[in-house]
């Protein structure tokens, strides 16, 4: 009895020995995995606007906090912690850092000058005809779009845009629409497509009517 008591004793420790490794391996991958879907996480608050802190991957007190901003601003429950609900619409919401450079040089290119309103306003027809049928389904494409926007031919997209710029489209992407959804603008007194006067008019915002 004692014999297989001891046979019994060394066959676990050498087992527990064997698993060490394999225990640390799947701890260190679990952690590794939570560390980069908290940098992820913080990566999206980050491109709608939030401040969620430096993106280190390390669930701080003001990611917690950006977490709330978020959910109170897409009317969830706002309890600071990554339900599915909340997963689910930060990922529908979320653009990619170059999505929100690129909506800025625009911005900037064909805005800049005009009040945040304005800026918002154009920024804001990118996000229309992303969400409307008829144009290219991503925002590079719909930027791009052979004859879509001036600051690309004239090149003023290449412009450095300043802090506004981006302001302004962290405003349109959290939902302020000030064009009543339209899907173009032109400033009248320079535009030289015919076309584009015949677009129904929804408003004017600074030199810029937007239109269906």
């Amino acid at each position: 009895m004692k014999a297989k008591m001891l046979l019994f004793t060394i066959f676990c420790s050498v087992f527990l020995l064997l698993l060490s490794p394999f225990q640390e391996n799947m701890y260190t991958f679990a952690m590794s995995s939570a560390k980069e879907d908290i940098a992820d996480l913080q990566d999206r608050l980050s491109s709608l606007g939030f401040s969620p802190g430096n993106q280190t991957g390390v669930l701080t007190e003001e990611t917690k906090q950006a977490i709330v901003q978020f959910q109170k601003s897409n009317e969830l429950p706002s309890s600071g912690s990554v339900s599915e609900q909340t997963k689910r619409e930060l990922h529908m919401a979320t653009l990619t850092k170059e999505d929100v450079q690129m909506m800025a040089k625009i911005v900037y290119g064909e805005a800049r000058g005009e009040s945040l309103k304005g800026q918002v306003a154009v920024a804001a027809v990118i996000i229309n005809r992303l969400q409307a049928d008829g144009f290219p389904n991503t925002i590079e494409d719909i930027i791009f779009q052979k004859n879509a926007f001036t600051a690309i031919s004239d090149g003023q997209y290449q412009l450095t845009p300043d802090e506004e710029a981006y302001e302004a489209v962290y405003y349109a992407i959290r939902g302020w629409d000030p064009t009543g959804r339209a899907l173009y603008y032109y400033n009248p007194d320079i535009a030289t497509s015919q076309w584009i006067f015949t677009r129904n008019t929804i408003t004017r915002i600074g030199q810029h009517v937007f239109a269906q």
